[in-house]
Parts: structure tokens; C-alpha cells; sequence
């Protein structure tokens, strides 16, 4: 009995398929076995063989953010000092040592 195949063709974009090759490659692996791996993989488990959901943030990046946003309006309102660099906060910082 014949080896049967079907083509597949897949848009990725090109800096995807680059890193892609590269990483198969140094696994000993081709593009074509790479892809037959993950669908044979799909088959056995009967769907896709990782997790997929939404991106649930922590509730210390929440707290962050938050943070963040608190720190914006106090600049905003005058009530924090803001910096637009690097050199504006030491300088600032400097001062206070003196």
C-alpha cells in the first residue's frame, strides 16, 4: 500500500517561519516533520496538545498597573514629581543628597 500525503499550505509570517526552521533544525527536525508531529500529537489527545486561553493577568500585574496608573495622575495633578529622563531623576536625586 502507497505512502499517501497531502499538502498543506499554511501563512505564517516570515520572521515566525525563520526562528521556527532555526529551532527544528537544532532539534534534528524539518518543517514538514515539525508540523506532522503536532498534528499526530492533536490526534491523540483529541485537540490541540497545549493550552489555549485567554491571557488571565495576576493580581500583582493588576496591582501594578494600578499602581502605575495612580503614579500617573499624581504627576498629572502636581501632587509626585515626574521625570522625562534618566539624568532628570539622579540630578534630582543628587540635589537632595547636598
Amino acid at each position: 500500500m502507497a505512502n499517501l500525503t497531502s499538502v498543506i499550505n499554511v501563512n505564517v509570517p516570515s520572521d515566525v517561519k525563520k526562528e521556527a526552521t532555526k529551532l527544528f533544525n537544532n532539534l534534528g527536525l524539518n518543517m514538514s516533520t515539525a508540523i506532522n508531529m503536532f498534528l499526530k500529537k492533536a490526534l491523540m489527545v483529541q485537540g490541540i496538545p497545549f493550552e489555549v486561553k485567554e491571557a488571565n493577568p495576576s493580581p500583582e500585574l493588576l496591582e501594578a498597573l494600578e499602581e502605575g496608573e495612580q503614579i500617573i495622575k499624581d504627576i498629572e495633578s502636581g501632587k509626585r514629581k515626574g521625570y522625562h529622563n534618566v539624568r532628570q531623576m539622579f540630578e534630582d536625586i543628587l540635589k537632595e543628597d547636598n
